[in-house]
């Protein structure tokens, strides 16, 4: 092995940068549907009461997350940071099924809205999955 080839940056294929590109926009079509969905909810007044700040302050940290995110899928191609993210989305499926499938009759949000998440979001850990693992 040269040197000049031992110092070279390490390139993905067109076809592994095609997977990021995929996953990068799928994460922000899901970004800005957790965000609508969350802003409809604080309008209905069904968002949980936080000490670490007013709704308006999460929906901007979350539109500035979901824009980080996007970019570094995009631009960045980084296969741990899509690992990490993939496991990181991976961490909402127990809150979802549990609204799905766990919670009472009671609750203000029905089950079909935790269903509906729970497609979206295995959709999305699918396409991280394409470009973290090159599927």
């Amino acid at each position: 092995m040269s040197d000049a080839s031992a110092a070279a940056p390490l390139r993905i294929s067109t076809s592994h940068a095609a997977k990021f590109r995929q996953a990068a926009f799928v994460y922000l079509h899901v970004s800005i549907l957790y965000e609508a969905a969350a802003y409809e909810m604080w309008r209905a007044s069904l968002l949980p009461f936080s000490r670490l700040g007013p709704p308006t302050l999460w929906l901007g940290l979350g539109a500035l997350v979901a824009a980080v995110v996007f970019f570094a899928l995009l631009r960045w191609q980084n296969v741990y940071f899509a690992r990490v993210i993939w496991a990181l989305h991976a961490l909402r499926l127990p809150p979802l099924i549990h609204g799905a499938f766990l919670a009472g009759a009671d609750k203000p949000i029905p089950p079909s809205f935790y269903i509906t998440a729970i497609v979206v979001a295995v959709i999305n850990l699918w396409m991280l999955a394409r470009a973290a693992w090159d599927l």
